[in-house]
């Protein structure tokens, strides 16, 4: 095989939020995971992205687009913001393929690098593997790769990675964000891009979509980290896994991200800040929506979160706040969605393993710090068969002790 042929939908459809940037040459770069079944799934040969010239390909060397979008982070509204470490390859089989951690582009923030440390980009590839494969929308990840290059972080020098992303789309809340600042015909167009007939159609579909995503999350424990409206798929997929962890108890305060000081993204905020952020896409749509239809659609954010609390933890909500373990409470009881056959009596197993923090923490530090990918690999196996008792160790099954747990984004 040939180096695959993308299409470029995103640039096509808004050539204003793309910028063409050239290949790059990573001389040292090297392949420590390659997500084969995707591969496959995306029309690529597995065997040609081993190769040197496949590996090369990977790590950007056919060149691509850095992406314009804005945000509120951490509630602060950024105008511009942009793609400063990533490049959007194309797109192939309906699904877009992108570089994190490829080097500068023109939304580089000022002292970046545009590098990614090689924790992250490992702590994305499992944990949104193991998210697909309990059914909750995420991104994809086909890849991880040492650059050979090295970076510098809070830990001090650590080898760069890149990460190779799938998702259904990279359009955003931001997007739209973006799109108002310029012109009410470039929101047009990044509605249409994202498929939809109308903004009415967008806001109303993208609230379900979060709702759905958010309270899936919640019933798994997971703690995003940092929910900022650049990190917002109107897709629904779960995107931009830098310092997210999960809580062993059903605590609301629980916040792990080293940048999250005030715990604005804790895990009891999640289903607020939904809410927040559904309020500022709303915001970029108002010239076309008008704000009586607006405010009608908004304000049935509550009830719609109801009833879907109602579906995933319902009569499971005094449980789960009980619970010492969420993940042995969801193996003992069942859950309302999974990557598996349901049970017989409709509901689906709950996993058997899960990334637990410090096991995973673990394991990355050694890859990082000592080249060892032995009890990465092995997680990774468990937790991308979190049904099959026989894919991991008794040891990845048990709760962890509790103790302090940061987790930093590696940008």
């Amino acid at each position: 095989m040939h180096q695959p042929t993308l299409a470029h939908t995103f640039a096509d459809a808004l050539p204003d939020m793309a910028v063409p940037l050239p290949g790059t040459q990573v001389p040292g770069a090297e392949l420590i995971v390659l997500n084969e079944p995707l591969a496959r799934e995306l029309g690529l040969d597995p065997e040609w992205l081993r190769s040197p010239e496949g590996v090369a390909w990977l790590a950007g060397s056919a060149g691509g687009h850095a992406t314009a979008y804005s945000g509120h982070q951490f509630g602060q509204f950024v105008p511009v913001l942009g793609d400063g470490r990533a490049l959007l390859l194309g797109d192939t089989n309906g699904r877009e393929i992108q570089l994190k951690g490829s080097g500068l582009t023109p939304f580089s923030r000022p002292g970046s690098d545009g590098l990614g440390a090689i924790g992250p980009m490992l702590r994305e590839y499992l944990i949104s593997e193991f998210m697909h494969a309990i059914g909750i929308p995420t991104t994809r990840s086909l890849a991880v790769l040492r650059t050979g290059e090295t970076v510098v972080r809070q830990q001090g020098p650590v080898p760069a990675g890149i990460v190779v992303r799938v998702a259904t789309s990279h359009l955003r809340v931001g997007s739209l964000q973006y799109a108002a600042q310029q012109s009410r015909d470039l929101v047009g167009d990044v509605i249409a891009a994202a498929g939809f007939d109308g903004p009415a159609e967008l806001l109303d579909t993208v609230i379900d979509r979060q709702i759905d995503l958010v309270n899936r999350w919640m019933r798994v424990g997971f703690v995003h980290g940092v929910m900022n409206t650049d990190n917002v798929a109107l897709s629904g997929e779960t995107i931009d896994y830098g310092p997210c962890a999960f809580t062993q108890r059903f605590d609301g305060a629980a916040s792990f991200s080293s940048i999250d000081a005030q715990g604005r993204y804790a895990f009891g905020n999640q289903p607020g800040i939904l809410a927040w952020n559904m309020v500022r896409l709303a915001e970029t749509l108002l010239p076309e929506l008008g704000q009586e239809r607006a405010q009608e659609i908004l304000s049935t954010l509550q009830a719609r979160w109801d009833k879907t609390w109602s579906h995933y933890v319902g009569a499971h909500a005094e449980g789960l706040m009980l619970a010492q373990d969420i993940t042995t409470y969801n193996r003992e009881h069942g859950m309302p969605f999974g990557g598996t056959e349901p049970n017989k009596d409709g509901t689906y197993p709950g996993p058997i393993y899960i990334p637990r923090n410090h096991m995973l923490d673990a394991a990355i530090t050694a890859a990082e710090r000592d080249g060892d990918v032995a009890a990465y690999l092995a997680l990774l196996q468990a937790v991308t068969h979190p049904y099959d008792e026989a894919a991991g160790e008794e040891w990845m099954a048990l709760p962890e002790k509790p103790g302090p747990f940061r987790t930093f984004c590696g940008t």
